[in-house]
């Protein structure tokens, strides 16, 4: 029910979008001017700890100022706690799915994949190119699986452990890792976001994926150049250790390439279309099966029990996967590598994730998204003016409504008849978002993105920031092609 004539709202690809006359821009930026201001203070007075749970709160008090706003241009409480629950909706599957990666990160260091994977990889990844091996690594697995998520949980974790053993900074690192995943997120075909954008701009998939490749693959090379020069300059302290910290790993874990088949099953699964959910259900469930046969004695340790049976291996499973595992191992380096949160781990993330989702709905509830995108589509005075609103319109709304999904169909939904009355073609809207829209969501902490890759990468957003090169680069890149006019495809007469 609406309170008044003058809100009104439409669908796309099920996400409602509410336009409320009443409201004007300066009130649409209230609420995200109060919270920037509110989390800048937050985070200075926490640091770090921010996201331990006062970013959280801060998030809710965002959403309070914006509700006041609401009510001031007639905007029904229950308009507005629709409009949250919908959000928390949208959010759901992100919320099983960090769940499970928890779980299936618990089985899989106790099954001695994940320490395989560091041991293989210390001996093969030179420091000298770890990082652009990152980057490339992380690229194929992305455009393979299609999933910039699962690739952080799975291989971008074994990469972030070889790092740290190698003394190379956790924030480059996972800078490589975000940076290789989004590339192959955002080329392959499988990725929702690359199917999502060219419907939102009325494009085709294959015509996006092509048109993509003229900005996407500068990107990527600047990355890679940018990582091979840090990899030739920075210092490390962990090429003597290798040796010590490779027979740690051995004496502590059965070591095997055959533990690389349960990693396998889950990529095929997911190229062959599996919901990203149930394939993480079966890897986590292959990876405990793992551990009873291939790691007894981890297995009986984490359950404390003096020999392993039926019960004691039920116990040790339920608890890697749940709840705090610790492996020690004989460097006391890598004692913090091996240990895994469980589920339990993931529960500050998806705190932060409904937080960030509940601020989202009450924005959209008010009309405070659509508006936003059509002040700056009314800017636009020109092609490259055109380009630069829709940058900013996924910027913005990525920050305000914490939502990759909503930057995207925004924006598209928005500027789409903009880009075809200048006779654009949708190619140039739908490159446009992927390359502000969907690679800057790990850039923002209380977005579900980046929530979701400072939990599973255990770094925080600060740290990887300036490294995640591809990520930041990529909105820089569209934009000079604009200013440029290279490769602007015109509208068929």
């Amino acid at each position: 029910m609406k309170d008044d004539q003058n809100i009104s709202e439409f669908k796309a690809n099920d996400q409602n979008i509410i336009e409320n006359k009443e409201l004007n821009i300066w009130e649409a930026l209230i609420p995200l001017l109060a919270l920037v201001g509110m989390l800048a203070y937050n985070v200075y007075v926490f640091g770090d700890d921010a996201l331990s749970g006062s970013n959280q709160f801060i998030l809710l008090l965002g959403a309070a100022v914006a509700a006041i706003v609401g009510f001031y241009n007639k905007v029904s409480y229950k308009l507005m706690l629709d409009e949250v629950s919908e959000s928390i909706k949208s959010a759901t599957g992100a919320i099983l799915i960090l769940l499970m990666v928890g779980a299936l990160a618990g089985t899989w260091l106790i099954s001695g994949i994940i320490p395989s994977m560091m041991y293989y990889g210390l001996q093969i990844l030179n420091p000298n190119i770890f990082l652009a091996a990152c980057v490339i690594i992380c690229s194929i697995t992305s455009i393979a699986t299609g999933s910039s998520w699962t690739t952080a949980a799975t291989v971008g974790i074994a990469l972030i452990g070889i790092g740290n053993a190698l003394g190379i900074s956790l924030g480059m690192t996972a800078g490589a890792v975000l940076s290789g995943a989004y590339f192959g997120d955002k080329m392959s075909p499988l990725s929702d976001t690359t199917n999502l954008t060219p419907i939102m701009a009325g494009g085709e998939l294959f015509s996006h994926i092509k048109y993509m490749t003229l900005t996407t693959v500068p990107t990527v090379i600047i990355t890679l150049i940018v990582f091979i020069i840090i990899g030739f300059t920075i210092n490390t302290n962990g090429v003597a250790d290798t040796s010590i910290i490779l027979e740690a790993i051995d004496s502590t874990f059965l070591i095997s390439g055959w533990l690389f088949l349960v990693p396998a099953v889950l990529i095929f699964l997911i190229i062959k279309k599996t919901p990203p959910l149930v394939a993480l259900l079966i890897g986590t469930l292959l990876g405990g099966l793992l551990a009873v046969t291939t790691q007894p004695e981890i297995v009986k340790n984490i359950a404390e029990a003096d020999s392993l049976t039926f019960k004691s291996a039920y116990k040790g499973i339920m608890n890697a996967m749940t709840v705090n595992t610790a492996i020690e191992t004989s460097n006391s380096d890598l004692n913090d590598l091996f240990t895994s949160g469980g589920m339990s781990g993931m529960l500050g993330t998806v705190w932060l994730i409904i937080c960030a989702v509940v601020f989202g709905g009450v924005m959209d509830a008010i009309g405070a998204l659509s508006k936003i995108s059509k002040v700056l589509l009314n800017l636009a005075t020109s092609t490259f003016g055109l380009f630069a609103s829709t940058v900013i319109s996924c910027l913005a709304i990525n920050v305000t409504a914490s939502d990759q999904y909503l930057a995207l169909v925004v924006p598209g939904k928005m500027f789409k008849k903009a880009y075809e009355d200048r006779g654009l073609a949708p190619e140039n809207l739908s490159r446009t978002l992927e390359d502000s829209g969907t690679v800057t969501s790990p850039l923002i902490p209380w977005n579900t993105c980046g929530a979701y890759h400072s939990s599973v990468l255990g770094v925080s957003v600060f740290d990887y920031f300036i490294y995640a090169i591809f990520n930041w680069l990529s909105p820089f890149m569209t934009l000079l092609f604009a200013a440029f006019h290279i490769k602007i495809k015109q509208l068929k007469s």
